[in-house]
């Protein structure tokens, strides 16, 4: 993103400095546990995690290694590894990274760790649980799975439960693999920090209500990683403050993201990693940024209630975004085109994610409707750049971004 156009040149963050240290350090952690007397697991992004850090174990997310493959450009490769093996091309293209980078050892990391157990959550989608159940077999490990009922209209109580129940299974899960008591001390102190790391993440997100944006969605996937490999540490904790000062500077001198701020969009989706910088600098060199997304708010947890932990995560993780129904989606992009006076919104139609991109056309009709302001569906995969046409694409902004200035954006 430091290569954008002349006429709307990207200001740099100059915290990222700092995130990058702080995720060269956690990955190399992660890649040694063993020096640092940790067990590994293995867990889905939208599993809940504090658990794990209360237990002493280091979390390894494999969807966020695929993103970085993803924005490495070395997917690709990685999935053609797994389907010369039988796995099928139509298969979400994280689980073919993943399971492709485990038969090579290939990966901008390398060889991945192996992993002491996998910690597997359907609240995202159903393909997580065949992908880790395939994982757990080829490791040989232990595999944990919380079931969380889907929530197509309102949340149900008993449905709740259920989930609370299994969050009580899963602790007595981690007791066993490492054979030492749950500290109900220990919990609570990664509680207090993962909710501290949440409300800075909630606020950081929220400035870009500000006119100009001081933080870019772009700016958002990428700085969203503590968030989700760290929530619970006090590192996260840490980076979110030092990155929230510095916005909070930027909104007291009106300084944004980029020089011009012409117009304001709303994403939709998974970002396309691989084409991350490229679709900045068309965006930005017509004044267009995206200033909120649905995706990099799905770890900003609601329902968080710090008396009672274990309940509270039972409840936050059973409702994230992907497990709630169409109305709720809805409902959830047209307040971020009112709060964050947006003038259109960018839907990426993920071949990879179904659930997140199932219902997008009804979706894009009931928001258009609710607050008319225009949308735009564009097609492409979250990390396999085969099925993606970067030229059509860019035609298809260009065109959508023509509208919206017809009508007099501001």
């Amino acid at each position: 993103m430091r290569n954008e156009s002349a006429n709307n040149p990207y200001r740099p963050i100059e915290s990222t400095s700092a995130y990058r240290r702080l995720m060269m350090a956690y990955y190399f952690i992660v890649k040694h546990p063993k020096w640092f007397g940790k067990k590994v697991a293995w867990i889905t992004s939208g599993g809940p995690v504090e658990p794990l850090y209360a237990m002493g174990v280091l979390p390894f997310y494999p969807e966020n290694y695929g993103a970085m493959c993803g924005a490495f450009r070395a997917s690709v490769p990685l999935c053609e590894a797994a389907e010369h093996k039988g796995y099928s091309r139509d298969l979400c293209s994280y689980a073919l990274t993943d399971i492709g980078s485990f038969f090579t050892g290939k990966g901008p990391l390398g060889r991945l760790p192996k992993p002491d157990f996998l910690v597997c959550s359907n609240n995202i989608c159903g393909t997580v649980i065949k992908w880790y159940e395939i994982q757990a077999r080829a490791f040989n490990v232990p595999l944990f799975f919380l079931d969380t009922p889907f929530f197509h209209d309102q949340i149900h109580e008993h449905a709740v439960q259920y989930v609370e129940k299994q969050m009580e299974a899963y602790v007595g899960f981690l007791e066993e693999q490492t054979q030492r008591p749950f500290s109900e001390e220990r919990f609570q102190k990664v509680c207090s920090r993962s909710f501290e790391a949440i409300t800075l993440w909630k606020e950081i997100l929220g400035l870009s209500r500000q006119r100009p944006a001081p933080f870019a969605a772009f700016d958002a996937f990428i700085h969203m990683a503590p968030i989700v490999t760290l929530r619970g540490t006090r590192w996260a904790v840490r980076y979110y403050r030092k990155l929230k000062r510095e916005l909070d500077e930027r909104v007291k001198k009106g300084v944004g993201a980029f020089a011009r701020e012409e117009i304001r969009l709303i994403w939709d989706n998974i970002p396309i990693w691989y084409d991350i910088r490229n679709l900045s600098k068309v965006l930005s060199s017509r004044g267009a940024v995206l200033v909120a997304d649905t995706y990099t708010s799905a770890w900003s947890l609601d329902q968080i209630d710090s008396a009672q932990p274990l309940k509270a995560l039972a409840r936050a993780y059973a409702t994230i975004h992907l497990n709630q129904g169409l109305e709720y989606k809805i409902q959830k992009i047209t307040n971020l085109v009112k709060s964050y006076g947006a003038h259109g919104l960018l839907m990426h139609s993920n071949r990879s994610c179904r659930p997140y991109s199932l219902g997008q056309y009804d979706l894009k009709r009931a928001v258009s409707e609710a607050t008319g302001k225009p949308a735009l569906i564009i097609e492409a995969d979250h990390t396999d750049s085969r099925v993606y046409a970067p030229a059509q694409v860019e035609k298809q902004i260009e065109i959508f971004l023509g509208i919206i200035k017809g009508k007099d954006p501001g």
